[in-house]
């Protein structure tokens, strides 16, 4: 039996998803639970609906994203940190100083989660952070790092 799940079910499939069901397991379990229901015409109908609305939205959020990644690429952003001999800062430059500096300097909010540092940043000078923007879209920020 076809039948179109209403929320994920383990072992079959994902909310949203057209799956075969044996029987039994659809009309004893997953219909009074309102796991899923049966892929009738009408149903299948308001399916492939909802899939060309939600395609809708996720290319308009990836448009999005990419107009985000070449504002962020245009950006330069320049942080202070007080330094002791050869460059090294004492303390060092986080995802979350680099997720505030934005804010405050360019009026751009992303989570400190996006940015992706292998290390914190511990001396003085240039360096390219990546952000992730949305999967599979990321941009480059350049982070120059001077003496107070």
């Amino acid at each position: 039996m076809k039948i179109i799940l209403l929320k994920d079910v383990k072992g079959l499939g994902k909310e949203g998803e057209l799956v075969n069901a044996k029987d039994g397991y659809a009309r004893n379990f997953l219909f009074p639970k309102n796991l899923a229901v049966e892929a009738t015409p009408a149903n299948l109908k308001k399916w492939e609906e909802r899939k060309k609305v939600e395609q809708a939205k996720e290319k308009e959020e990836y448009e999005r994203a990419i107009k985000m990644k070449e504002k962020i690429e245009s950006l330069s952003l320049e942080l202070k940190g007080k330094a002791g001999e050869g460059g090294r800062l004492f303390g060092s430059i986080t995802s979350k100083d680099i997720s505030e500096a934005l804010a405050k300097q360019h009026n751009v909010k992303i989570d400190k989660r996006k940015i992706d540092l292998k290390d914190n940043i511990k001396s003085l000078g240039t360096t390219n952070v990546e952000v992730k923007v949305y999967p599979e879209v990321s941009a480059r920020l350049t982070v120059k790092i001077t003496e107070e």
